[in-house]
């Protein structure tokens, strides 16, 4: 975890600390067990077979068989009854979604004296819910949170609205509200006198089609596949899902901007950041708006590294009483 100096926001600087390659409370930072994957959910069974070196193992660059690896973790490791997302639509990967809500947990925990909050009157706003409502899985079964989602796209709401229905246990902790306004991202989803203590946020991470179709590429090639095969995506992804204009550092800009109108709503904001190269600009977005305390958590997964940039408006009087009066009434 890299945690930038606490008030003073006139000079962030960003202190690396010991990195895991996993959260530790992550279940998914063991190998799959797929004869108990298999075992919560029977239809991933066609698509286990040994890999080059005669481990089990699914064809990650098979899009059904990535979908049915991820029915079955979250059948196995969250209790869900059932689970799909409509054909195309982004299947996220659960280890990495996992890492954001474990480490968002610890951010919590260390505004609350090291104490995790846990239970249904924590507020989770989840912007950009998508199809898949795993965030909200993950978290409801992890720390009992209650979660709102937002989506521009009424297809990722109603499949949301469907994956309620089929897993009633999550129906009364979770609601999903539709984005009317492709240009706002607070704006419209907050009501007034409204609060969360967290919001999370996996923004769009291209700047542009053609940058999303050469990432495309790219995994690919990192798969061994062919070339040419630019609009197949083993993960999915429309394109709100995978691109805006200006890409994440347009999007989180934004955020951040609109977050400043709403500074006492939410006890900490918060986004992934995949590019570290945006990092300097989103730093001078969060001074320009005066934000009272910025944190960097850094995550990895394998290769890949990404990490958390969080931010409050909130000072220590404000802490103070958001404390009493959520967090200690908190299971």
């Amino acid at each position: 975890m890299t945690t930038p100096s606490r008030g003073n926001n006139k000079d962030i600087k960003v202190i690396p600390t010991e990195k895991g390659v996993l959260h530790p409370r992550n279940p998914h930072r063991f190998p799959y067990d797929f004869k108990a994957l298999i075992k919560a959910c029977p239809d991933l069974g066609p698509f286990v077979g040994p890999n080059k070196y005669k481990n089990e193992s699914i064809d990650f660059a098979n899009p059904d068989a990535v979908k049915m690896l991820n029915r079955a973790l979250l059948m196995h490791f969250y209790e869900v009854s059932d689970w799909d997302i409509p054909a195309g639509y982004l299947c996220p990967p659960i280890p990495g979604r996992a890492d954001y809500i474990h480490y968002a947990a610890d951010l919590l925990g260390g505004s609350n004296g090291g104490v995790i909050p846990r239970g249904n009157t924590i507020r989770v706003l989840d912007i950009g819910i998508g199809a898949s409502m795993v965030y909200p899985i993950i978290g409801h079964k992890e720390y009992g949170w209650s979660f709102t989602g937002s989506d521009i796209d009424p297809v990722a709401i109603a499949s949301v609205k469907n994956l309620l229905k089929s897993n009633t246990a999550l129906a009364k902790d979770v609601e999903c509200r539709l984005q009317k306004s492709p240009t706002d991202i607070f704006r419209g989803i907050v009501k007034s006198g409204e609060y969360f203590d967290l919001t999370i946020s996996n923004p769009p991470f291209h700047a542009s089609l053609a940058e999303a179709r050469a990432g495309t590429e790219r995994k690919w090639r990192n798969l061994g596949q062919a070339k040419g095969k630019s609009d197949a995506r083993n993960f999915g992804g429309q394109q709100n899902e995978l691109w805006c204009e200006g890409g994440e550092r347009a999007f989180i800009h934004k955020m951040i901007e609109q977050s400043a109108d709403i500074p006492l709503s939410c006890f900490w904001f918060s986004s992934l950041v995949s590019k570290s190269e945006n990092l300097r600009g989103i730093y001078k977005s969060l001074k320009e708006v005066k934000a009272v305390d910025v944190h960097t958590i850094d995550m990895a997964q394998g290769q890949k590294t990404s990490r958390i940039v969080a931010w409050s408006f909130l000072n220590n009087s404000r802490r103070t009483e958001w404390r009493m009066r959520h967090f200690e009434s908190a299971q």
